[in-house]
């Protein structure tokens, strides 16, 4: 191949990858295979070596991380990168508004919003295209050099993107600013391999972000799954760019990847709107967040509104309550589930996480117990995973009381639950009760197999299952259909009329629907769905029974966990017993006569408030007419049922995977 050859294989392999880069990493989709990608980078190095005078600062080859520096250099920001002020509430953010108003009379109230990431601030600089210097916010005003770190992340354009729209951003300073984040699910891989390697556990995607940023070898850097969103582009000539909206186009076309999440909402009503949609979806997130930021959209506006102490006076930062909080454990206590699992579960003093008040968390099981050596005593951070269920982070071992003891996990056990014995299956992490026996393991049992999402027997409720086990009137779910009025009448919490209504109530589940039943029984990892399934599937409980780990496994909604469960369930002799005494009550399921509806083949998600019934109401509706009701959008999702306040995230996944979005009335009138 001739230099000229060369030179001009080299320059169209740069654009295809190029190209690739900046729909894998900005538009979430892919001009072709990750092997045939490498394919190309494989070959564009050959080609480099063999013609090393024909390689350029902002080729694909050049972010292989150098060696490592002896120090960072200072830089100083030509525009300083200014801290937001906080809000925490609709009436502070009606306050910063009305200031707004009276430093800028009558401009639109138009607000541009985005999540606001947890990361590292970080400012890239283009010199006619061409990615010059990387620097760190630092104080604000001067930063730090962390280009060759900055070179290796993937999502990092090295050259901005020719685009005809924008052409003129590839002339002269264009910087690009915006936060280097890292996935959660990345970091959590990334601690999983640092715990089977006996590393220490990195504490947060934030900070382990910012240190990697921070390293002194690149090559350090190019090992860890980070990634760069942009929120602002400028220019020399502020006229370019005429809104914060614009900004975003800007950066995309430009190559670089900016949330999806931002939008412009108009008005306080609607900009809260945004804040407290976010505020309840922000769990879906790929990364962590604490709250949104708001400017002004229109940016003349905005600049002419300058700045007071180190912040601007066009824009706010929402911020959600606390995620996390600092107690003292006061004792760890081991709950026993339905499915007979042992969970042990720390107790404080109430705290407020996240918005809400909580007094305990769960340790998920011995092991977690032991990897973050949590002790009685102990002062710990609390936080939300999902900003739903409280857990321990970790503990502040500085503060650790002298004399604190270790948790003995089989002991407690042995002390908390004489009367039951423990084992842990090979292979699993839990504990759980031997035999599936207990008054614990059956009122668990009961009270979920008289659930509403189960046979739904009208008064059999917590309270009435504890005295019925309690008073020895019932020893496994059957006996409930052996109860007579006089019997109940015995204990205190029944008179006479209460007692006949339970009776007649329990009498009139005899035959209940299939998946109701299956559901009802307890099987681990059989849900309401899966349920369905399984009873569309086999259309009796007795082929259930019978059928083999390949013909479960195969059932749609099953899979392997789940068939290996079902068929342990009904291997059981202690089930059978159950089965064989139902029968012989009377109490059987109803087979499915027919399967379908006229949802049939439809599946639905739900997102946001339903006004004109509840979530679950809906989702039994849902099942009842042969549809499938599902917690999340996926590929092959039917409907997005999109309900007040609901938020974007659902909606723009169902836009990405063809699912159609409908409102409420909708929904009712297929109901």
């Amino acid at each position: 191949m001739t230099e000229a050859q060369a030179q001009e294989r080299i320059a169209n392999l740069r654009n295809v990858i190029n190209d690739y880069r900046y729909h894998y990493h900005v538009r979430d989709t892919s001009t072709m295979s990750e092997s045939a990608a490498d394919g190309l980078k494989h070959e564009l190095v050959q080609l480099e070596d063999q013609f090393p005078h024909l390689v350029t600062s902002d080729s694909p080859t050049q972010r292989v991380a150098g060696q490592p520096l002896d120090a960072f250099s200072k830089v100083n920001h030509v525009y300083p990168m200014m801290s937001l002020s906080d809000v925490f509430d609709r009436g502070e953010v009606e306050a910063w508004s009305t200031r707004t108003e009276k430093l800028a009379p009558g401009h639109a109230k138009e607000y541009f919003m985005d999540v606001k990431m947890d990361g590292l601030a970080c400012s890239l600089v283009y010199q006619d295209g061409e990615l010059q210097t990387a620097v760190t916010r630092g104080d604000g005003r001067t930063g730090e050099d962390v280009t060759t770190n900055i070179r290796t992340i993937q999502s990092i354009p090295l050259r901005l993107r020719a685009t005809k729209k924008y052409a003129r951003f590839l002339s002269g300073r264009t910087e690009v600013r915006g936060e280097i984040i890292m996935y959660k699910a990345e970091f959590e891989s990334l601690n999983v391999q640092r715990e089977a390697d006996g590393l220490p556990m990195f504490k947060n995607p934030r900070n382990l972000s910012a240190g990697t940023i921070r390293q002194l070898d690149p090559r350090l850097v190019a090992e860890r799954p980070l990634r760069f969103h942009a929120y602002d582009v400028l220019r020399e000539d502020p006229t370019e760019i005429a809104t914060n909206g614009e900004a975003y186009e800007i950066a995309r076309e430009l190559g670089l990847y900016s949330n999806p999440q931002a939008q412009v909402a108009v008005g306080i009503d609607a900009l809260m709107s945004v804040v407290d949609s976010w505020e309840h979806d922000r769990e879906q997130l790929p990364f962590n967040t604490d709250g949104m930021v708001v400017k002004l959209n229109d940016r003349a506006v905005f600049e002419s509104l300058g700045v007071v102490g180190k912040a601007p006076r066009g824009a706010v930062a929402f911020k959600y309550p606390a995620e996390e909080a600092v107690t003292v454990v006061k004792d760890i206590v081991i709950s026993i589930g339905r499915t007979g699992a042992a969970t042990p579960v720390a107790v404080f003093d109430p705290v407020s996480v996240a918005g809400t008040t909580v007094q305990h968390a769960s340790l998920h099981n011995a092991d977690e117990i032991d990897r973050k050596d949590i002790r009685i005593g102990d002062t710990v951070v609390i936080y939300k995973a999902g900003d739903i269920i409280p857990q321990v982070q970790n503990v502040i071992m500085e503060l650790r009381p002298k004399g604190a003891k270790r948790y003995r996990y089989e002991t407690e056990l042995s002390r908390q639950y004489p009367e039951l014995t423990f084992e842990r299956p090979e292979g699993e992490v839990v504990f759980r009760v031997k035999g599936a026996t207990g008054p614990i393991l059956l009122k668990r049992g009961l009270q979920h197999f008289a659930s509403k999402g189960a046979l739904d027997i009208d008064g059999l409720g917590e309270k009435n299952v504890v005295a019925l086990v309690d008073s020895k009137l019932v020893n496994d779910f059957a006996d409930i259909y052996t109860l007579s009025t006089k019997q109940l009448e015995s204990l205190e919490r029944f008179a006479e009329l209460s007692a006949r209504n339970l009776v007649a109530a329990i009498a009139d589940k005899k035959t209940p629907p299939l998946s109701r039943f299956i559901f009802g029984l307890g099987i681990r990892h059989v849900g309401a769905q899966t349920a369905i399934d399984l009873a569309n599937t086999y259309k009796k409980l007795d082929n259930i029974g019978t059928a083999t780990y390949e013909d479960l496994k195969a059932v749609d909604g099953v899979g392997e966990i789940v068939a290996e469960s079902v068929l342990a369930w009904f291997i059981d002799d202690d089930n059978q017993a159950l089965l064989a005494k139902f029968r012989k009550l009377g109490v059987w399921p109803e087979d499915v006569k027919k399967t379908g509806g006229p949802l049939s083949g439809k599946s639905f998600v739900i997102t946001g408030t339903l006004q004109g019934l509840s979530r679950d109401k809906a989702a039994e509706r849902i099942r009842e007419l042969g549809g499938t009701f599902q917690s999340s959008v996926a590929k092959g999702t039917t409907y997005l049922v999109m309900g007040a306040k609901a938020g974007t995230s659902k909606a723009e996944k169902a836009k990405k995977v063809g699912t159609e979005v409908i409102d409420e009335q909708t929904l009712l009138e297929m109901l």
